[in-house]
């Protein structure tokens, strides 16, 4: 790639990573809010789970599209269709439209990280990958400390619209230093694009969607659920057998056969549900049991990022020296622990447990995703690292749909439930709505119904939180599998 000046693409891939980390975590800040003015709480996790849906599911096809048309192309598209969705998405007149419009968000947003992962491969040696690696993951830890306090700022000052409108700037300006300053040299031969297997996956993923978040009907076994199940499950085996057959598959199955690459990615999976349902509940539980400032909540979640960044740093290290097992099984443990203390919250709880556990959580995560990525890039060769790598966010962002929305299915099931149960306790039928006015700053409740909606609240997340404990249990068991690595393959170089 003569002519590309590589300062000014970093810079500008750093920029679109800081745009897509920031806009997953600050999110969850606001989103009290966001159900305070647009109500509708029975929705709340598919704020989450649309947008990270279509991220999932365009991630394979988006990879696939760069290679024929070319990064530049893909990836300003990609950019653009994201900068859309954000304006809509701060123009939102309901809960509803507003996940139309993340969806929109979602499209585009499966573009940035595989393809920004894929131009610094391209334009940077295999000595420099780890260097530049090390670069995008502080990117992703920067944005993870400052997204909390920069939502909690704008909800504070201004209005939860700009928290999305906010992207605009730092997206035209990342696609205009790629548009200026990246030269490529696209093939003339153009593969054909698995549409048939895109399609396949999308189907599968999102009648699962459906039947996981299910209002106040989570665990009913209606006609309607069973239908979509069965439609999920064709669909999943019909992908299956497609790719296996196809001559251009979009995500090549025969790779899960090696145990690397299986252990790590189911334990990827679980470590997305993790992540991602703390992210989306810790807030609301801060904000809506314990009470407190939009700013205090954030904190919770910074302590997570800070945990996650410092020992990611100390993982690389470590790694080199006592193997990849011994690495991911320090990452294991503390998951198990910070998972351990996020039970033990309730309606009486101190600020200062969540911030330790979410601490810990931060040190399970950034021990456990280093070990997984540099363990499976350099299992596989260099002709399918950076499939092997798009798997691999595939299966995490797939784990945080799936976990965010199956937990979303619980608490509205709970909450139901407890509500339901002292309904003689309110002046009027409490519903599901109740929370919405607690979540609202400027509610009016009576101080007797805030408490009683407050436990009803900690009952749901109880729940919540309990699964992601047993999430941590699955991530220390898959951890057993994973093999102990050859430090002599370490090197980016290794299997080139």
């Amino acid at each position: 790639m003569r002519g590309t000046k590589r300062p000014f693409v970093l810079a500008a891939i750093l920029l679109a990573m800081f745009m897509a980390a920031v806009e997953a975590t600050i999110v969850a800040t606001i989103m009290p809010q966001i159900v305070g003015d647009l109500g509708q709480f029975s929705l709340f996790s598919w704020v989450f789970s649309a947008y990270l849906l279509m991220q999932v599911v365009t991630i394979p096809i988006y990879g696939k599209l760069a290679d024929i048309y070319g990064r530049k192309r893909i990836f300003t598209i990609g950019v653009l269709i994201f900068l859309i969705g954000s304006v809509l998405c701060g123009f939102a007149p309901s809960m509803a439209w507003l996940i139309v419009f993340r969806c929109i968000q979602g499209l585009g947003a499966g573009a940035v990280q595989p393809i920004a992962t894929t131009i610094v491969g391209d334009i940077y040696t295999k000595e420099e990958r780890s260097r530049i690696q090390g670069y995008l993951s502080s990117v992703w830890a920067i944005a993870a400390v400052t997204a909390p306090f920069l939502g909690a700022l704008l909800i504070t000052y201004v209005h939860w619209s700009w928290v999305f409108w906010l992207n605009v700037p730092i997206g035209l300006i990342s696609v205009v230093g790629i548009i200026l300053f990246l030269k490529e040299s696209v093939p003339k031969e153009k593969q054909p694009i698995d549409y048939k297997g895109a399609a396949l996956l999308l189907v599968a993923t999102m009648t699962l969607m459906l039947v996981l978040v299910q209002e106040q009907s989570f665990l009913q076994t209606s006609t309607f659920i069973w239908v979509l199940l069965v439609v999920s499950a064709i669909s999943l085996f019909w992908f299956i057998k497609h790719e296996l057959r196809t001559t251009h598959p979009m995500m090549t199955l025969p790779l899960w056969r090696r145990r690397t690459v299986w252990t790590i990615n189911v334990g990827s999976l679980f470590i997305g549900a993790i992540i991602l349902s703390i992210s989306s509940f810790l807030p609301t539980y801060m904000q809506g049991v314990l009470q407190v400032s939009p700013l205090i909540a954030g904190l919770s979640l910074t302590t997570l990022s800070v945990g996650w960044s410092t020992s990611a740093v100390v993982a690389g290290k470590m790694m080199l020296k006592t193997g990849f097992k011994k690495t991911a099984s320090i990452g294991a443990v503390a998951l198990l622990i910070g998972a351990s203390l996020y039970v033990l919250l309730h309606v009486t709880a101190q600020v200062w447990l969540a911030a330790c556990a979410s601490l810990i959580i931060g040190v399970g995560m950034g021990f456990c995703s280093m070990t997984y990525i540099v363990s499976l890039q350099s299992s596989v060769a260099w002709n399918v690292r950076g499939e092997a790598t798009a798997m691999l966010m595939f299966t995490r962002q797939l784990g945080g749909v799936m976990g965010v929305s199956f937990l979303g299915g619980l608490l509205n099931a709970r909450l139901a439930t407890e509500l339901s149960r002292m309904q003689t306790s309110f002046t009027e039928q409490p519903s599901l709505e109740k929370v919405n006015q607690l979540l609202n700053q400027q509610s009016v409740l009576p101080a007797a119904e805030k408490t009683l909606i407050a436990n009803s609240l900690s009952s749901g997340l109880s729940a919540v939180f309990i699964a992601i404990a047993i999430f941590a249990v699955c991530i220390f068991i898959v951890n057993i599998f994973v093999p102990k690595g050859d430090q002599k393959t370490s090197s980016p170089a290794a299997n080139d």
